[in-house]
């Protein structure tokens, strides 16, 4: 794999700690703002709603730009939002640090993974986009845990620090190791939003709302469903999450890599497992060492189906697949946002900390269903095309008669 996929998989670290390390300081942070937890909370959802409407937003400003200049801009913001975060002197001010840092998010993985792509040979595709995100599962095995003791014992405002610190790094990365390339000729905004009218562009997406919501309905609650329901200690929370990271990690280069080999099938398996999985989590959940185990499987499952589907965008959205992929990335904050919510309504219905795992277990089933849905249509699009051909007229050499 090229060194400028190290250097893509730096900046998604960078990302990835920012995301999710906020969720493990929000006492700090509303302690030293002087507001609730709830208020808080909307340094998380604000971050997550600048990832939706800023992938598509910054893709459309940098279609005239460079791919490469465009990373550089996008770490360049990620880099602002992270220094403003941890200087901030109001709440609102460190509102705005989160939501100018999550306008780099989408982006720069949608144009990453177009970027990585096209590094490297069409069967390797899929491996070079996991390579890339590679940085975003280790984010949530070693960035987010070390974020959240440093925020904890020596200022959550250091942590944004080292954060802004990591996009400098990556910055310098992308900017000596991605090499220039050209930007993709005569290519337009009409042409990247005519992707849109790709079925199978639009059911890749909404797989991924669906798919990955599926994982986050049952992981958002996962501190109140191990410590109340499972029996675990509040300070093991943290190391579960780790086993969750890992279970990412691994599951996102196993899908990278079977994805090259054979796309569907590998969704099929991936989706109808975690399917499965969520639905026992509802009787794992009651036992350590299957709780455990069960949230390795959901990170592992869950984050197999990245790489398959963001290349799936890629390929359906051909010669104009930039704004595609960075819309998907806003697809997966989708998910996060709309089961969080789900996950939510049921544990108000009083039907437990684990009833979450259910809605998680009927996202990802109904994933599964169009998954099938688009391989279907894909069969009779290509049987079509080749009665097409075949009922062609065949054009014969004609032959010159010289007298």
């Amino acid at each position: 794999m090229p060194l400028a996929l190290l250097a893509l998989a730096i900046g998604a670290f960078g990302i990835g700690t920012t995301e999710f390390v906020i969720m493990g300081l929000l006492p700090e942070v509303a302690n030293d703002y002087g507001v609730s937890i709830p208020t808080a909370g909307f340094l998380v959802t604000g971050y997550a709603l600048g990832v939706m409407f800023g992938a598509p937003l910054m893709t459309v400003l940098g279609t005239k730009v460079p791919r490469k200049r465009m990373l550089m801009l996008l770490m360049g913001l990620f880099i602002a939002g992270n220094l403003l975060s941890a200087l901030a002197p109001a709440f609102a001010v460190m509102l705005a640090g989160r939501v100018v840092a999550s306008l780099a998010h989408g982006a720069f993985f949608g144009i990453g993974s177009v970027v990585a792509a096209d590094l490297v040979a069409p069967h390797k595709r899929a491996g070079a986009i996991a390579m890339m995100f590679t940085g975003l599962t280790v984010a949530n095995v070693v960035g987010v845990p070390l974020g959240t003791l440093v925020g904890q014992s020596v200022g959550w405002r250091v942590t944004f620090a080292v954060v802004a610190a990591l996009g400098v790094v990556g910055l310098a990365g992308v900017a000596k190791l991605v090499p220039d390339l050209p930007k993709a000729e005569g290519v337009r905004l009409r042409h990247e939003l005519a992707a849109f009218k790709n079925v199978q562009v639009l059911l890749a997406m909404a797989m991924t709302v669906l798919g990955f919501g599926g994982v986050f309905a049952a992981i958002t609650y996962i501190a109140p469903m191990m410590t109340h329901v499972a029996g675990f200690a509040d300070g093991s929370v943290t190391w579960l999450l780790v086993l969750f990271g890992l279970g990412m990690v691994g599951g996102n280069l196993v899908g990278g890599k079977f994805a090259d080999r054979a796309l569907m099938p590998m969704l099929y398996v991936s989706l109808g497992a975690l399917a499965v999985v969520l639905a026992l989590f509802t009787l794992t959940a009651h036992d350590k060492i299957a709780s455990a185990v069960t949230v390795f499987l959901i990170g592992a499952l869950g984050f197999a189906t990245v790489p398959p589907l963001q290349k799936r965008v890629l390929d359906h959205a051909h010669g104009a697949p930039t704004l595609a992929s960075a819309v998907n990335i806003g697809a997966f904050n989708l998910g996060n946002a709309l089961a969080a919510w789900l996950g939510g309504v049921v544990i108000a219905a009083g039907f437990g900390y684990t009833a979450p795992n259910w809605v998680g277990a009927v996202l990802a089933a109904a994933a599964l269903v169009l998954a099938f849905l688009s391989a279907a249509l894909e069969r009779r699009e290509t049987a079509a095309s080749r009665t097409v051909a075949g009922s062609l007229p065949v054009e014969r050499p004609t032959t010159t008669v010289h007298h």
